[in-house]
């Protein structure tokens, strides 16, 4: 803050608000300081995330699971993150940025520690939906909050150190689950471990994050928020049921396609009359924004569509333990983390955005595509090096699109349009997994009847009536089913990167034509609009004069 000629400087405070025209910014201490709750937070709910992954293929053979159901543990939190994640951006423009976070990191607890008591897979999907909901508000206030505290041209340097904790947590997740799941602890403390760290997290944020809200009338968009879910949730549902429990050609398939054309119309007519709409449907408008939307979504199918069964084909596939499976998994996070710093770095020092996430999409396809060929007997170096190459193309663009869209907003509006950008790439990885996870249970289904019905006449009857080739417990398999299992698993993972390695396509096609903004270097389009007539006043001056 300025202080007024022969008064002394007041001292330093992180108790400060939102700059605006007339604010001065926040210094990078300042910043620095309050952001280390925040990544806190961040670091201990993907942490969380990322142990379970590992020890996922462990947890459904316990509870007797099927692939289907494997599937759903992580579409379920998928989808809750996706259908809370606007709605979290939208009070964050409203309510105590500080409050919401550190609300959202409890409800991701309390999913955790009940996951952790879990006894069904029924009962564990529904844990995850809670997580989901805690995870879409750390998502979205994260984006906000840094979106409120610091300019575009400043953004990326530390939105790459956000990148830097979200890959180390991604990294180290994996092989801290594989070490407890291996260990005499068990899988449940893969939940319970991050339980000391979130309390860590939340006194940190209490003592660090001091940011104020500007006050606004509340105008809760109860009705776009129900219309929201429904739209996301109708279209998943159809993927997961349609094969097994009807025809994909039937009449439920037209109720659940129409009734999803339906509620996105509602969805687009309610938000556009909204007074404080969940999703901001004008920001879409603008062509930068929507080709970004587009671009978003499709890195999300290919971000958490594809990754999601990695680990899956590791442990049931190449027979590795979750310790294994989860080292394996350090080119890709290795990459991710190594892109997301390096590209935020980049773009503060040059303001330019465009050519890094551009690079990053062709390291996407290119890394998508080769794992589009593998098998149950190909080489771990090759499926290493593929999966850093889609590491580089996921961190570069990742937190560079996100900023492209908050560069055109001001401040006031960075809650709705960041969680906006953060929906439709997690709605991407929701129908990616649930895609995906479809095409791979189908494969694998295929695949283990044909297997079964060359073993003779009474695995062939087992094939017919479907006994073994749902389950994902495959200790307790003899030893021929076992093998066809995992062939049937490697060859499939193949496919369903080849459809990843698509949308990848879509989101290079869709980056090369958005059209690149100088960051501005102020919080507030206001205040760099001030700033812009102010130097012109000044030239037009120095030319007068």
């Amino acid at each position: 803050m300025s202080t007024p000629a022969g008064l002394p400087a007041p001292e330093a405070t992180t108790s400060f608000s939102a700059p605006g025209v007339g604010q001065e910014e926040m210094s990078h201490r300042q910043i620095l300081e309050a952001m280390t709750g925040l990544l806190a937070g961040l670091f201990t709910a993907m942490l969380s995330s990322t142990i379970v992954s590992t020890a996922l293929p462990t947890i459904i053979g316990d509870l007797h699971g099927t692939q289907r159901q494997y599937t759903w543990v992580i579409t379920a939190s998928l989808l809750a993150t996706t259908v809370s994640t606007p709605i979290w951006g939208k009070l964050s423009d409203l309510f105590s940025k500080k409050l919401l976070v550190q609300l959202s990191l409890v409800v991701f607890v309390a999913g955790s520690i009940a996951a952790g008591m879990s006894r069904s897979v029924g009962f564990l999907i529904a844990c995850r939906v809670v997580q989901g909901l805690g995870m879409g508000g750390l998502t979205a206030l994260t984006q906000s909050i840094m979106g409120a505290m610091i300019a575009p041209r400043q953004r990326g340097r530390y939105a790459g150190y956000m990148g830097a904790v979200m890959a180390v947590a991604t990294v180290s997740g994996p092989l801290l689950g594989g070490v407890i799941v291996d260990s005499s602890l068990g899988w449940r403390w893969t939940f319970y471990v991050c339980i000391p760290l979130a309390i860590i997290a939340l006194f940190v944020l209490q003592a660090t994050l001091h940011i104020t809200t500007p006050r606004r009338t509340p105008s809760i968009d109860y009705l776009g928020a129900a219309l929201i879910a429904v739209t996301a949730s109708l279209p998943l549902l159809w993927v997961t049921f349609a094969g097994n429990d009807f025809p994909w050609w039937s009449a439920q398939t037209l109720w659940y396609l129409g009734g999803t054309l339906v509620a996105l119309a509602l969805t687009v007519v309610v938000e556009l009359r909204a007074v404080e709409p969940i999703i901001p449907i004008r920001l879409l408008k603008n062509v930068t924004t929507g080709l970004v939307v587009v671009a978003s979504a499709a890195v999300g199918v290919a971000m958490f569509g594809g990754t999601t069964f990695l680990t899956q084909y590791f442990q049931i596939s190449r027979d590795y333990s979750p310790t294994r499976a989860g080292l394996l998994t350090i080119p890709l996070m290795g990459a991710l983390l190594l892109s997301s710093t390096l590209g935020g770095q980049v773009v503060s020092r040059t303001g330019r955005w465009k050519g890094i996430i551009v690079g990053g999409a062709v390291f996407l396809v290119a890394g998508t595509a080769w794992l589009a060929q593998i098998d149950h007997r190909t080489p771990m170096w090759q499926i290493g090096v593929a999966m850093a190459f889609m590491g580089f193309g996921i961190g570069a663009m990742m937190q560079n699109l996100v900023l492209a869209v908050q560069n055109s907003v001001d401040v006031s509006n960075i809650g709705a349009a960041s969680a906006t950008i953060a929906f439709f790439r997690t709605l991407g990885g929701a129908i990616g997994v649930s895609v995906l996870g479809a095409v791979l249970a189908n494969n694998v289904r295929d695949s283990i009847v044909t297997g079964l019905a060359a073993l003779g006449p009474k695995a062939a009857a087992a094939a017919r009536s479907g006994s073994g080739t749902g389950t994902l417990d495959i200790r307790h398999m003899p030893g021929p089913v076992a093998d066809i299992v995992r062939a049937g698993y490697g060859d499939a993972t193949g496919h369903i990167f080849l459809i990843s390695a698509g949308f990848a396509v879509v989101a290079l096609l869709a980056v090369l034509f958005v059209r690149e903004v100088p960051l501005r270097t102020t919080v507030s389009i206001a205040a760099a609009t001030a700033t812009t007539e102010a130097a012109t006043e000044v030239t037009a001056g120095s030319a007068s004069g």
